[in-house]
């Protein structure tokens, strides 16, 4: 289990497929904002009320210079289903593996109902243009955090 990176620190490097099957790594997001999520599974609850939102400020996002991407263990099938259904804006990753959890520090020891499990853990971070972490949400709760996310970056970049 990997520390949450902080502020400061150089973001970890990661590659893996979006919901097209292309190749996706941090280094295509140099010299702009990104904002990389971690959610645990696609269209439950939760997770569809955090896609939902950030797809609705995909422009004030985008305005500020910043890409917004989920990241989960799902399938690029399963990002294409969702992504459909619920006419999401943003780029989804497949981390099936969960190496880019792992690495971002999302993937953690979880507990619901008396057992304990491994999973995604939903939290944000706001990648400046150099690469380095400007800010961290942990244990993020889905309603209001686009909003919370897009307030934050738009200070970080006054």
């Amino acid at each position: 289990m990997t520390d949450i990176p902080q502020p400061g620190q150089i973001s970890p490097n990661f590659t893996a497929i979006n919901q097209d099957g292309n190749l996706v790594s941090l280094a295509d997001f140099a010299g702009q904002w990104l904002v990389l999520y971690f959610y645990p599974k696609d269209d439950t609850p939760g997770c569809t009320t955090e896609a939902k939102d950030f797809s609705e400020y995909t422009q004030e996002f985008s305005n500020l210079g910043a890409k917004v991407v989920g990241v989960s263990v799902d399938s690029q099938q399963s990002h294409c289903k969702f992504i459909a259904k619920h006419n999401l804006s943003i780029i989804l990753l497949s981390d099936p593996e969960h190496q880019v959890a792992d690495a971002y520090g999302a993937w953690r020891l979880k507990k619901f109902m008396g057992k304990e499990y491994m999973g995604v853990e939903r939290s944000t971070f706001a990648i400046a243009p150099d690469g380095t972490i400007a800010h961290t949400w942990a244990k993020v709760k889905a309603k209001g955090h686009a909003i919370a996310v897009l307030n934050r970056l738009q200070e970080l970049t006054m």
